[in-house]
């Protein structure tokens, strides 16, 4: 049964709400964890699915990383909410901004191969994505010799002009 809760952009009010979503996550193993400033500063980046308690139920990031290339990142569902679609629900929000931006490419690195399987995406080398490794990846804690994420990518064709 899927939960047919809004999803919206988030705004200055979801960023503590979503933190500690990214943090608890971050804490299990299952994503890096992002400083509170990163997401103020991308905030815009992010959609939410608010749950009836006005709780964030889940939340995802399109993070423009390059050209027409982007990321899909920041991927979490609250743990008791998993499985009733509403993390397709954010990342299908987020690929909503992929044509008015103008992004024909997205990749995710992650833990949650299958999930991104099931909504089409391939998995490809990490070489492959040169612009995220010397931006974010070398900062990584992780990088090079530890990175234990598998970076996943779909090609959305060419834009529409």
């Amino acid at each position: 049964m899927a939960y047919d809760w809004p999803v919206r952009k988030a705004h200055m009010d979801d960023v503590k709400d979503m933190h500690a979503l990214l943090l608890d996550c971050a804490q299990k193993g299952l994503l890096l964890p992002r400083a509170l400033i990163f997401l103020y500063g991308h905030v815009r980046n992010f959609w939410v699915v608010e749950a009836p308690d006005g709780r964030i139920a889940a939340c995802c990031a399109l993070a423009p990383v390059w050209e027409d290339l982007g990321e899909i990142c920041s991927l979490v569902v609250r743990e008791e909410l998993r499985r009733h679609g509403l993390g397709r629900k954010v990342v299908e929000a987020c690929m909503s901004d992929c044509e008015a931006l103008h992004i024909r490419r997205v990749f995710s690195l992650t833990y949650q191969v299958v999930f991104f399987s099931r909504l089409g995406y391939e998995i490809i080398d990490k070489g492959a994505l040169p612009q995220k490794i010397w931006s974010d990846c070398v900062h990584c804690a992780k990088y090079p010799d530890c990175c234990d994420e598998t970076a996943v990518f779909k090609d959305l064709g060419s834009r529409k002009e």
